[in-house]
């Protein structure tokens, strides 16, 4: 139970509706929504195109999308695939005869076809109640009127000014620097595009000016992208059969790959086996028995997981009980696995900016949502008359011959951005998430077991300091204790502390017994869940 002596905050809790999303404004969106008769999808995306406006740092219309939705009384879970593809040309044979061996991040070979407007448009035709005409007004007031910059939104500008100044990203440098906390930052280019997509739909965006604006940028900075390329984006979105492990009493669903939602399962399903750890949640052998199924998780990941529609994901062996109970046979208390069986070195760097948010509706529709541009502000490069930033998703491809996630024309690359979706009997009971690209699937599990097996309430089990297995360390944040820091370096672990912290989670559960809400948001961004 929460220490009111400390600074914190608790659990909020609704009866009708309930959003929780990383700024203020953006959940207030998503509230007038729902209160004008909107359904939590219709809320979301209106939500997500706030945050595409005044958090763009983390997503934007130039990127990507994936949502799982859950329709009240349905007994389904409903995913979506929204992420973008490779350039037609974009071919292995290209790149290995210009010797390049891996792709630059902020280069436009780092850039592929942004899915998330595609993605919107084809959720709502299914499953939408209004159209992005409605749905984009508050995003365009917002990015035509300005909007007041927030702190931590702030900080993430001024660590990326570097990256913006090597793309000659000046509009997003006013005064030659990053906006300062609390100034209006305007963006006519971008509400413009948002008004012809709020007239035309997602043709607006993938054909016509807009498109042909972003692949004359990209052209300019060498990349393949042609026009065709964007036209064929107007159909990318597909819906996909969610993946799921049942754990603890619930069922945890996933997208399945080319996210790395799936490290989500088998984390759980290699500590679903162990049991409480003797110390607790804040424990050195809770700590330490995440980590070693982290480390065997996204050792697979590297090796296996990319786009299922070019290469064999072996999804069932992954997540098959043979396979998961000898992974957990691998894992002691007694110290750190030295060495790991060989699968790859993580290739992915660890921090990412992205967007999670999450609605319930008054009818029990759940919606679990997430857009990204990937790193920060993604590559770097403007559209500039369309006031587009463009996402930096293709550097998660590898220029590697007869890998898995090798680039290919038209490929998918491994994809970093996972919703998350809890249900019981069949009825949706929570949809969660926690961004941090690389950090995600380590936060689901981390944030899951704190709430559904330590009972951490669900603003403690977001607020619980994090740490994160990468490249042969452990980042972990301040708020790790003295104790189980000592405590790693016995077991072999080498702590390192990060400045900037893990992720960023929202979480809305649905108890149908009381018929309430209760909702948590993130205190490491400038979240808020908001009920009514």
């Amino acid at each position: 139970m929460r220490d009111y002596h400390f600074p914190g905050r608790s659990p909020v809790y609704s009866t009708h509706g309930m959003a929780a999303t990383s700024m203020p404004a953006a959940t207030l969106t998503a509230l007038d929504v729902l209160r004008a008769g909107g359904n939590a999808l219709d809320a979301a995306i209106a939500a997500c195109a706030v945050l595409c406006v005044i958090e763009p740092q983390s997503t934007g219309i130039g990127g990507d999308c994936f949502c799982l939705y859950a329709p009240n009384g349905s007994g389904k879970v409903i995913g979506l695939n929204g992420s973008g593809r490779a350039p037609g040309a974009a071919n292995i044979d290209w790149y290995e005869s210009r010797q390049m061996a891996a792709i630059d991040n902020t280069s436009a070979h780092a850039v592929t076809v942004p899915g998330a407007i595609n993605a919107w448009e084809t959720l709502l035709k299914a499953h939408g109640t209004k159209g992005l005409d409605e749905l984009l007004q508050p995003a365009i007031r917002m990015a035509a009127e300005g909007w007041p910059v927030h702190p931590k939104v702030s900080s993430d500008w001024k660590a990326s000014e570097d990256k913006l100044r090597k793309n000659g990203t000046q509009m997003f440098l006013p005064n030659g620097g990053a906006p300062k906390v609390g100034d209006r930052f305007v963006q006519p280019g971008l509400a413009e595009t948002l008004r012809t997509i709020a007239k035309h739909g997602a043709k607006g965006f993938y054909e016509g000016p807009v498109a042909a604006d972003i692949v004359a940028t990209l052209r300019e900075r060498g990349g393949l992208h042609t026009e065709e390329d964007f036209a064929a984006g107007l159909n990318g979105a597909n819906f996909v059969e969610p993946i799921q492990i049942d754990w603890n009493g619930y069922t945890v669903h996933q997208i399945p790959p080319n996210g790395q939602g799936i490290l989500v399962l088998m984390m759980l399903g290699m500590l679903g086996g162990l049991g409480d750890a003797p110390d607790g949640p804040s424990g050195l052998i809770r700590a330490h028995r995440h980590i070693e199924a982290a480390r065997l998780a996204y050792r697979d990941r590297d090796a296996f997981v990319a786009d299922p529609l070019r290469v064999d994901v072996p999804v069932k062996k992954l997540l098959s009980p043979e396979y998961l109970a000898a992974q957990r046979a691998l894992i002691s208390d007694a110290g750190a696995m030295r060495n790991l069986p060989a699968a790859g070195e993580s290739i992915m760097p660890p921090h990412k900016d992205t967007v999670y948010l999450c609605v319930v509706d008054k009818d029990g529709n759940a919606c679990s949502f997430i857009n990204s541009l990937f790193e920060s502000f993604g590559s770097g490069i403007l559209a500039e008359r369309s006031g587009v930033m463009l996402q930096n998703r293709g550097f998660g491809f590898r220029l590697e011959r007869g890998h898995p996630n090798c680039i290919a024309p038209g490929k998918r690359p491994m994809h970093t951005i996972i919703p998350g979706m809890v249900t019981k009997n069949g009825e949706a009971v929570m949809p969660y998430g926690v961004m941090g690209g690389h950090y995600q699937p380590m936060g689901h599990s981390w944030f899951l077991t704190n709430f559904l097996q330590y009972g951490l309430d669900i603003q403690e089990a977001i607020d619980l300091p994090r740490l994160f297995p990468f490249k042969g360390k452990i980042q972990v944040e301040r708020g790790i204790s003295p104790e189980v820091l000592a405590g790693l370096r016995r077991l072999g672990h080498e702590p390192e502390l990060i400045d900037k912290p893990h992720g960023g989670g929202q979480a809305i559960w649905i108890d149908r017994a009381r018929g309430h809400l209760m909702a948590g948001s993130e205190p490491r961004k400038d979240g808020l869940a908001l009920g009514y």
